[in-house]
């Protein structure tokens, strides 16, 4: 894993939290990486809207507010939803198939309390579900902007009751897929977006 996806990952996870200083010698220190790797590292997440740079004082992880938030979150269920829906019906068993073996590394991620796993099977899953509209294109401007949302899903990737819900409405949306339910899928899409904006939100209170 290159020192980008690390990165990437730890904001995701929690682990860099919003406004917390990236210093470069600390992060080629740490991962052991050149100052040229960890500078383009950080250019790459400030680029995907993960870290923001400010002249004369250096990188943090992306701190939202309240507005961008709703901002992004309103674009996210505008794209997923109208993707969801793109999906025609039936789908091949096949890749119904792909979609319950990723869910069945999802659970056992979660049942393992292994939460980088459960991180990479959650971006499988959706990348594979998404994919079926087969529109390239919409499923990259996607996959930009639940990268854009990463330090704002570290609120709750962690969180049992976050993951529960997240693993049964997985299950939800494969369910819909089977029985040929574009608009509860695209429903069920809809909803799984709202935990993570909206416990960001309450965090920065009211205003």
């Amino acid at each position: 894993m290159s020192l980008l996806e690390q990165l990437e990952e730890e904001i995701v996870l929690g682990l860099r939290y919003p406004r917390e200083r990236l210093v470069e010698d600390d992060l080629m220190r740490d991962f052991g990486a050149k100052r040229h790797v960890v500078r383009s590292a950080l250019v790459e997440l400030e680029n995907r809207g993960l870290v923001e740079r400010r002249p004369n004082v250096g990188a943090f992880v992306k701190a939202h507010t309240a507005k961008e938030v709703r901002d992004l979150y309103a674009v996210r269920e505008l794209l997923e939803t109208h993707c969801a829906s793109l999906i025609q019906v039936p789908v091949s068993q096949d890749r119904v198939e792909e979609l319950l073996e990723i869910q069945q590394q999802h659970d056992d991620a979660i049942a393992a309390e292994d939460l980088r796993a459960v991180v990479r099977a959650n971006t499988a899953f959706h990348q594979a579900l998404f994919a079926l509209a087969d529109n390239d294109v919409l499923v990259a401007a996607i996959r930009r902007h639940a990268q854009m949302a990463y330090p704002i899903r570290s609120v709750t990737v962690t969180s049992p009751e976050f993951l529960s819900r997240s693993r049964d409405e997985h299950w939800q949306m494969i369910r819909a897929l089977q029985d040929g339910d574009t608009a509860g899928l695209a429903e069920v899409c809809r909803a799984h977006l709202l935990p993570s904006r909206d416990a960001y939100l309450r965090r920065l209170g009211p205003g």
